[in-house]
């Protein structure tokens, strides 16, 4: 089951997960259940447009001499003081364990994300914590910042290059706009004051390069002019941010004459 949980009983929340241990393991300190690795969506970024849903796979490895018996993860966003104001729990109440050897166990869960409710908000887009917890007959490791993974707003961009065709050493206007999900209104929305770079790439070439660096302004837009000499394609290229990813627009072909 997953849910969204904020202030006192999110904080209830985290609370209970770490004393879901049995009463049995208690002051086992002395015995040595260690998770050794947590992976969340194969070491990706977690991006989210703003109604479409996202499963992804969470693990964590743990060791222990008598092996692993169970294990379970949670992601928490922190709310810049250390605690939580956002979480969101995995699907299973357990993982499934798998033994690598008779000392060592991966466990797996998934989780999903809703952007209407997990994050939900913009002030959530960022880096998220994980909670990882392993029990094995001796003991348990209970560890609630063993990795980060960053959830972000997925981003647009497009471009438009013209005249088409065009003389060569005329003037070529590129424009363009770079969005990205606003989970607050639950839509795209320009992404302001960012740096895009305009790109080119020669007709029958692989390889684009950079020509110059623009800043979207206040709604997302962006124009340039370069003096036409060449045909071949233009794209804007965004390089993303801890909050929303990079993106690159298809390439726009120009006829030069």
């Amino acid at each position: 089951m997953r849910m969204r949980a904020t202030g006192a009983a999110l904080v209830g929340a985290l609370a209970l997960t770490t004393l879901v241990v049995p009463a049995a393991q208690a002051g086992a300190a002395e015995v040595e259940t260690k998770i050794t690795k947590v992976v969340v969506n194969g070491g990706k970024d977690v991006v989210l447009g703003t109604r479409a849903e996202k499963t992804v796979t969470v693990s964590l490895t743990a060791t222990h001499p008598d092996g692993i018996e169970q294990g379970r993860l949670y992601l928490w966003h922190d709310d810049g003081t250390g605690k939580a104001d956002n979480i969101v729990f995995a699907n299973e109440d357990w993982g499934t364990c798998t033994e690598i050897d008779d000392t060592t166990s991966i466990c797996k869960q998934t989780i999903t994300f809703d952007p209407l409710l997990t994050p939900g908000r913009n002030e959530h887009a960022g880096t998220w914590r994980v909670s990882a917890w392993a029990m094995s007959p001796g003991g348990h490791d209970t560890r609630h910042e063993t990795k980060t993974v960053r959830v972000q707003r997925a981003s647009k961009l497009t471009v438009n290059a013209g005249p088409e065709p065009v003389t060569k050493g005329r003037k070529i206007t590129t424009t363009g706009k770079l969005t990205r999900a606003n989970w607050d209104e639950i839509a795209y929305k320009g992404y302001a004051d960012q740096p895009v770079k305009l790109q080119f790439r020669k007709a029958g070439t692989s390889t684009y390069t950079t020509v110059k660096t623009v800043r979207t302004n206040s709604t997302g837009n962006l124009s340039t002019t370069v003096t036409a000499s060449k045909d071949g394609y233009w794209r804007w290229s965004f390089g993303g941010t801890t909050t929303t990813p990079a993106v690159n627009a298809t390439g726009d072909y120009v006829d030069v004459r």
